[in-house]
């Protein structure tokens, strides 16, 4: 048996989302790993599962898809029992859709997304696909490479569907865990970064990793932007963001879930060849790629470690953005 989180689809929509049970250890399966989990970053998708925002896939469901987890049972042939790895949105694909066949196995036809269409990290142990973890470097700290394992890489990922180029200036439209870690890479790449978000907290966080403007989420850039990411799930900072753009820019929408897009105008703000593009998911190579650049980087977010007896107030503190840092829990 072990310890975990459980959402009950349809049962609440208001918080305590979740109930802490007993419940069966996962058996292992072939193609899979059996991971101890030692560390799990709670994501804002996470929210828009148990708000069911995101339709509900499994009636009983284990959240969490930034999992830091030790191998316990395995092919060892792959990964030596103890090894430690990550794990992901992204939890398996069909790898025969013509997605998976052309390198988009982001879009492919038949995903499986862990901690939705299958049970995550919320729990003492998970098993996951063998083909979808992640070695992970030595010297990290487990908390601070969970929030890696999916607002990094999905920040990663928005970078490069934007087309940011070293040297441009580039947007971003909120604030949160992706965002703070996606500004470390853009100035790796020499990036001015110019930052619009609600919350003086927010605010003072990118001003402190060093944004050469920060603004509220109603303010627009003192200059137009070549590239511009959306972190908030709304369709009026998408709108907002185009609004900030040169002729020939791109907004990259980073949201699973958005709500209605609000009318704009054609000839004032998407003529010019200007382009809005979504961000969907990740690839192992995305997450690979990130990895290895934080690294290099030494990338460390700022996490708040709680139990996993306090998942339901890690989702609480999530929904009312009351601190500042990537919440992880460790069981």
């Amino acid at each position: 048996m072990m310890r975990a989180a459980i959402f009950n689809a349809h049962h609440s929509r208001e918080s305590p989302f979740l109930k802490l049970e007993d419940v069966p250890r996962p058996a292992l399966r072939e193609g899979y790993s059996l991971l101890r989990v030692v560390a799990c970053g709670v994501c804002r998708t996470d929210l828009h599962i148990v708000t069911e925002e995101l339709p509900p896939i499994k009636r009983a469901l284990i959240p969490g898809h930034q999992i830091v987890g030790k191998i316990v049972e395995g092919p060892t042939a792959t990964f030596a029992i103890g090894r430690r790895v990550g794990v992901s949105w992204l939890g398996g694909t069909d790898g025969t859709c013509w997605y998976c066949r052309h390198e988009r196995e982001n879009l492919c036809d038949l995903p499986t997304f862990t901690g939705y269409s299958v049970d995550g990290g919320y729990a003492e142990f998970v098993l996951v696909r063998t083909d979808f973890l992640f070695p992970l470097p030595d010297g990290m700290d487990d908390a601070a490479a969970a929030p890696l394992l999916c607002a990094g890489i999905i920040g990663f990922r928005s970078l490069r569907v934007a087309g940011v180029e070293p040297g441009e200036r580039v947007g971003l439209y909120g604030f949160g865990s992706s965002a703070s870690l996606a500004i470390e890479v853009l100035h790796s790449w020499k990036c001015e970064v110019y930052v619009s978000t609600r919350g003086q907290g927010n605010r003072d966080r990118a001003a402190t990793l060093k944004a050469k403007w920060v603004g509220t989420e109603e303010d627009k850039p003192p200059v137009e932007l070549d590239r511009a990411i959306t972190f908030a799930p709304s369709g009026a900072v998408v709108v907002h963001a185009l609004a900030s753009l040169r002729k020939g820019g791109v907004v990259a929408v980073n949201a699973i879930h958005l709500d209605q897009m609000p009318a704009f105008d054609y000839d004032r703000l998407l003529w010019g060849e200007r382009q809005i593009r979504s961000v969907a998911n990740m690839t192992r190579a995305d997450a690979a790629d990130f990895l290895e650049v934080a690294h290099r980087l030494n990338i460390r977010p700022k996490s708040t470690v709680l139990s996993l007896e306090s998942a339901n107030e890690a989702l609480k503190m999530l929904s009312e953005d009351r601190d500042d840092s990537s919440i992880v829990l460790v069981p």
